[in-house]
């Protein structure tokens, strides 16, 4: 064994800030809120209202004002603050096209949120992430695949997004504008998708017609139908104006078009970028003053601290303050934050219901719905009882692939390995990793390679101590199968204290083959701490990564001739607020390839579990490795290493099941021509592995479609930058799509009769009523995704296909079900060139099926509109 130091300073995640709005003219802010609010200001001095102003608002004991930190999320699962109920991935929870499961999922991040809430007390001091300002949805328009923090959004379409945003919306805000359980901060308001590189200082030169039909849409419906409470901000710029500065924006279409009532917050720091990346003004002061008059209530950041001197110089005055700050304090005042009646509705809501059983149940209930089928050769699945698995791939058995980002701390996580031992018998199941997600990515190391002390079981001998320096005895000894934890804000035990505790693993280090090897330690660190957790990796009693907090030397690269195994030992030390650990590894490809294919051999049936991973796309991540760079992706296909891990398991002949997880499409060529079956899981939350395994079970059978497209080949796409939509997404790509957008299969069929329309010639500005008979004609019963859709032929601009309605229904074998849509003037107009909305004379084509008109099952009909009618913006 030779030791060859190397050294890689580890990521870190900022958090997005998103801005917080209050309600349209249905949740609008109550008079006595309002009244309260300025009752308040009036009170304060220019330096303490400037301190309210920024995101994390100290307290005024003078006021009685506690201290409250506004960001916290909530994207799928109250975030950050310790144990919650993780759900897919907001694109997972797309695939569902469930509406009323994206209420239930909000209602569930409230009420988790709320009650942390509570557990800090209603008139103390609130912490960032312990607050009830939840800076979700993220609705921005998923218009490439390479964009990184994509898998954050609903999809690629307006309708879609927008509709399932009023869903999540009114989750998360209850029933109660005058009491909301909390308030949804919809983002980034507006146009903006990456890429992530730049993303502080670019400007969007977007034409008025795809503002208004691509970008605009969902924000609108958010705020006019979902009634959001508070809206963020982008980084971005549009038309040579930061979005944050922007009055036509913030105030024309916000406020006087769309009758916004709420608080609007800045991306997170997003007030410094005006000056230093947009060089829109010469300093902060100045940049403050533009951004505050145009209507951004809040900064998450420190760049307001210089209103003062604005207000002193005359850049703005004081009085703008005090309309951001009424604004603000009445969202407080509406959250209860000083206690309210006796009969508060969140009063009771306690930490028994935070991950609580009927939690648990709903995050497998949008694991399971999430689940895409895409192909099913001579129905190969459901998988057969005491059938021999291989279970092969990067992706079978991480907690980052199930938890993504932005997420919570999932208590009980059920990887895909141990869903599928749990429905199969651990006895029919062969596992090996076989690659890692990209070349120079490592992977947590699998327990095929880690063997505890007693050489009795997989893993490491993990010894949990509740002090720092490792002496006397361990509070707890326990194997763990494999390193790979998330502990943010929660301790690895009962026994140990969350922020003070120290562990050592040891065990032997098995490598599967002679090779060049690569060891890391990642620890995801907290970005705005002092210090940080040190750690120490030893390898036969030698050191090889020495790690002190400062994010150094976290890899080392070594060389094993043989097999034979190797003493290894990993120090943790925790004192300080990173969240967790995960043991890594690069281990030679050959090796690795020649493990899964003896699994294979010893398998009746190979399940590869392939994709991406949070650690190469996301949010300014710091990789640059083949495929991707900085978060996003340079290229859309299946990474090399995962193409011949699948390659290397369809040589033995027996069938092949893929199974994707990603947070955006992959170019799955080979696979789809190759594969026996595949099946897109996402990001599936902390139930994703059961859910999985109870699809390939044939337990549960899917429904989910696909709520982006999926492309052959990077080349097919526009240039990254553009933001033009010509040649984007189903509604304007004019090529053939490897897997189009609303696709989905089932284990039964569905078949479609009668639509039948409210009238054939519909006067410009009247609705039109349509439905539709579905029919579940298999032995399966199944839930069937209804899409309607809406082609103009002719009309300049227009879409090639338009999403006016969906209804995802289950359906018993033999069921046949009439399904009512009611579309309204808005779902069926257009938009010309200068940004118009209209309803147009002409003859139009309305398609009902399970997918897009010419993908699957449907019938269509033709009506046509006489007379136009100009619709408000």
């Amino acid at each position: 064994m030779r030791f060859r130091a190397s050294s890689k300073t580890n990521r870190w995640l900022p958090g997005i800030v998103v801005a917080l709005s209050v309600a349209a003219h249905a949740r609008a802010a109550t008079p006595d809120a309002d009244a309260q609010a300025a009752a308040l200001v009036a009170k304060m001095t220019l330096p303490e209202k400037v301190s309210q102003l920024q995101s994390s608002a100290p307290a005024i004991p003078r006021l009685g004002i506690a201290a409250y930190d506004w960001w916290s999320e909530g994207l799928h699962g109250i975030a950050r603050d310790g144990y919650a109920t993780v759900f897919p991935q907001a694109i997972g929870l797309a695939a569902s096209w469930d509406d009323a499961l994206l209420h239930q999922v909000g209602t569930t991040v409230s009420t988790e949120a709320r009650a942390k809430f509570n557990a800090a007390g209603v008139g103390h001091d609130h912490a960032r992430y312990q607050g009830l300002s939840i800076w979700s949805p993220n609705i921005n328009i998923f218009r490439d695949p390479r964009w990184g923090r994509g898998q954050e959004t609903y999809g690629e379409d307006p309708y879609l997004t927008g509709q399932l945003a009023i869903g999540f919306i009114r989750g998360i805000q209850g029933d109660d504008p005058a009491h909301p359980r909390a308030i949804a901060t919809p983002k980034h308001f507006v146009v903006h998708s990456g890429p992530e590189a730049g993303r502080h200082g670019f400007d969007v030169d977007v034409s008025a017609h795809d503002l208004e039909a691509t970008y605009l849409p969902a924000f609108r419906a958010a705020i006019t139908e979902g009634g959001a409470d508070s809206i963020m901000c982008a980084y971005n710029a549009l038309h040579g104006t930061p979005v944050c500065a922007n009055d036509a924006l913030l105030t024309t279409t916000l406020r006087h078009d769309w009758g916004f009532k709420g608080y609007v917050v800045s991306d997170c720091d997003a007030i410094d970028d005006m000056t230093n990346f947009h060089y829109f003004k010469p300093d902060n002061a100045q940049s403050s003053a533009a951004a505050i008059q145009a209507g951004t209530d809040l900064d998450c950041g420190d760049a307001y601290a210089d209103l003062p001197d604005a207000v002193r110089k005359g850049y703005v005055k004081a009085s703008v303050l005090d309309t951001a700050l009424t604004r603000l304090f009445a969202a407080r005042y509406r959250l209860g934050e000083w206690g309210v009646a006796a009969n508060d509705p969140y009063a009771g809501i306690g930490m028994d219901q935070v991950d609580s059983a009927a939690h648990r149940r709903l995050a497998l209930q949008a694991a399971l719905e999430s689940v895409v089928l895409l192909k099913n050769t001579h129905d190969i699945l459901p998988l057969k009882q005491g059938i021999r698995l291989a279970v092969i791939g990067p992706n079978a058995d991480t907690l980052e692939t199930l938890e993504a980002n932005y997420h919570g701390t999932a208590r009980n996580p059920v990887t895909p390995l141990e869903g599928l031992r749990q429905h199969f018998g651990a006895q029919h199941i062969f596992y090996v990793q076989g690659s890692p997600i990209a070349d120079g990515v490592p992977e947590p190391i699998p327990e095929t390679a880690l063997r505890a002390t007693d050489h009795a079981q997989p893993g490491l001998t993990g010894e949990y101590f509740d002090h720092l320096d490792f002496s006397g005895t361990p509070s707890l000894t326990r194997t763990d199968r494999v390193i790979d934890f998330d502990w943010d804000h929660v301790a690895p035990s009962e026994q140990l204290p969350a922020h003070h505790y120290a562990v050592r693993w040891t065990g032997e280090l098995l490598p599967p083959g002679p090779g060049d090897y690569t060891l890391a330690v990642h620890v995801d660190r907290c970005f705005d701490c002092a210090g940080h957790d040190p750690v120490r990796l030893y390898i036969d009693n030698q050191r090889v990564i020495d790690d002190s907090g400062s994010d150094q030397h976290m890899q080392a690269n070594l060389h094993f001739a043989d097999t034979r195994p190797h003493a290894i030992r990993l120090d943790l030390v925790h004192a300080g607020q990173d969240q967790g650990v995960r043991l890594q590894w690069l281990a030679p490809a050959q090796a690795q390839l020649a493990e899964a294919e003896k699994a294979v051999q010893n398998a009746d049936v190979s399940v590869a579990f392939v994709g991406l991973s949070p650690d190469v796309e996301g949010e300014e991540l710091k990789v640059d490795v083949p495929g991707f760079n900085g978060g996003d992706r340079t290229d859309i296909g299946l990474p090399a290493s995962q193409q011949a891990l699948l390659e290397r398991a369809a040589a033995s002949g027996k069938p092949l099941v893929v199974v994707l997880m990603s947070g955006s499409a992959v170019a799955l060529n080979w696979a789809k021509a190759h594969a026996d079956a595949i099946l897109v899981a996402w990001y599936p939350g902390e139930a994703g592995g059961d859910a999985v395994a109870q699809v390939l079970a044939g337990d549960y059978n899917p429904g989910g479609r696909l709520p982006v497209t999926f492309y052959r080949a990077t080349r097919d796409l526009p240039p990254f930058v553009s933001y033009a939509m010509q040649g984007r997404t189903y509604r304007y790509f004019d090529g053939t799509p490897l897997y189009p957008f609303g696709y989905g299969l089932s284990y039964t069929h569905f078949s479609y009769s009668d639509l039948t329309l409210s009238t054939a010639q519909l006067h410009a500005g009247d609705p039109l009523q349509a439905s539709v008979t579905v029919r579940n004609d298999g032995k399966r019963a199944g839930d069937e995704v209804v899409q309607i859709y809406l082609d103009a032929p002719g009309l300049p601009l227009a879409p090639r296909h338009a999403l006016v309605g969906f209804r995802r229904v289950h359906l018993a074998p033999g069921e046949r079900r009439q399904i009512e849509f009611a579309l309204t003037p808005r779902l069926l107009s257009q938009v010309d060139a200068a940004g118009h909305r209209t309803v147009d004379a002409g003859h139009y084509q309305l398609f009902a099926g399970g997918a897009q008109p010419g993908d699957g099952e449907g019938v269509s009909t033709s009506f046509s509109i006489v007379g136009s009618e100009v619709l408000p913006r």
